[in-house]
C-alpha cells in the first residue's frame, strides 16, 4: 500500500467532497432510480450513491482498485448497513462472469484508467445482452481549461490521464459492442470552481475564494434552491463539467 494512496484516501472526502457529493447529482433520477436486477458500481469512491439505489436493486457490487479507498469504502457500507458487497478490483480486470449485471455505471472513472479501452471492454463484457450502462467523464472544454491552468491538477499518481472528445469516447464505447441512447451535460456550477481551484493552486482548499465557492455549492447540493438549480440547468450545454452517456448492449 502506497503512501500516496493513504494520504489520497484519508483526504478524499474533505478534498473532493463537495464535488463528488454532487456525484451523478441531479443524475442521480436518470442513472439510479430505474437501477434494477443486479447492479455494478465501478470506481465507487466512498460510495456517495449508495443511499440513493432504489429497492428494485436485488445485488449491488460497488468496486474500487486500491485498498486505502476500498477500506473508506467498506466502512461506509457498514456504518449504512447496506447489503451492497465491496470489491477491491481494477476497471480492466472485473472479476465476474460475462453477463452478470443488468445495469452498469461508471462514474468520473475512464479518465483515471490507462487502458480505458480495456475498462471498456471489460464494462461492455459484464454487462448481459439488453442491459444498459450510465458513463460519466469530465467535458472536454471544461477539463482542458484545468490542465491548462494547473499541471498539478492531473499530474498526480491516480490523477486524471486523458480528457475525451465526445465523439472519441462513444466511438470507443461502440467499439466494445455497446449503443448509444442519450448524452448530455451536467454540473455546470462546479466548472468555475475547478478553474479557482486550479488557479490558486489545486491543493489550495483553505483559500478564502475557494472556501466560499465550496460553501455554495454544499449549499446547492444540499437544499437544491431554486435559483441556483434553474441556473445549473440553463448553463449545462455550455459550461457543464461532466459528460453524460446512457448505453444499452443490444440483445
Amino acid at each position: 500500500m502506497s503512501l500516496w494512496g493513504r494520504i489520497f484516501a484519508a483526504g478524499y472526502d474533505r478534498v473532493l467532497g463537495p464535488t463528488e457529493a454532487a456525484g451523478l447529482g441531479a443524475e442521480r433520477d436518470r442513472v439510479l432510480a430505474s437501477a434494477h436486477g443486479r447492479v455494478i458500481e465501478v470506481g465507487a469512491g466512498t460510495g456517495v450513491n449508495l443511499v440513493h439505489y432504489p429497492a428494485a436493486v436485488r445485488e449491488l457490487v460497488v468496486t474500487e482498485p486500491a485498498e486505502p479507498m476500498a477500506r473508506r469504502l467498506r466502512a461506509h457500507v457498514a456504518a449504512l448497513g447496506s447489503r451492497a458487497r465491496v470489491v477491491k478490483s481494477r476497471g480492466e480486470r472485473l472479476p465476474f462472469s460475462d453477463g452478470t449485471f443488468d445495469r452498469v455505471i461508471a462514474a468520473e472513472v475512464l479518465e483515471h484508467i490507462p487502458d480505458d479501452n480495456a475498462a471498456m471492454a471489460e464494462l461492455s463484457r459484464v454487462l448481459r445482452p439488453g442491459g444498459t450502462m450510465a458513463v460519466t467523464v469530465p467535458r472536454f472544454g471544461p477539463e482542458a481549461v484545468n490542465w491548462a491552468l494547473s499541471h498539478e491538477y492531473h499530474d498526480v499518481p491516480g490523477g486524471h490521464v486523458r480528457i475525451y472528445r465526445r465523439s472519441t469516447l462513444v466511438g470507443r464505447l461502440r467499439r466494445v459492442g455497446l449503443r448509444p441512447l442519450a448524452s448530455h451535460h451536467a454540473h455546470a456550477l462546479h466548472s468555475p470552481y475547478w478553474w479557482v481551484r486550479c488557479l490558486v493552486g489545486p491543493r489550495r482548499e483553505d483559500h478564502p475564494v475557494v472556501r466560499a465557492y465550496h460553501r455554495l455549492l454544499v449549499w446547492d447540493i444540499t437544499r437544491a434552491p431554486r435559483i441556483t438549480r434553474t441556473a445549473e440547468h440553463l448553463l449545462n450545454p455550455l459550461l457543464g463539467k461532466s459528460l453524460v452517456v446512457y448505453l444499452e448492449k443490444p440483445a
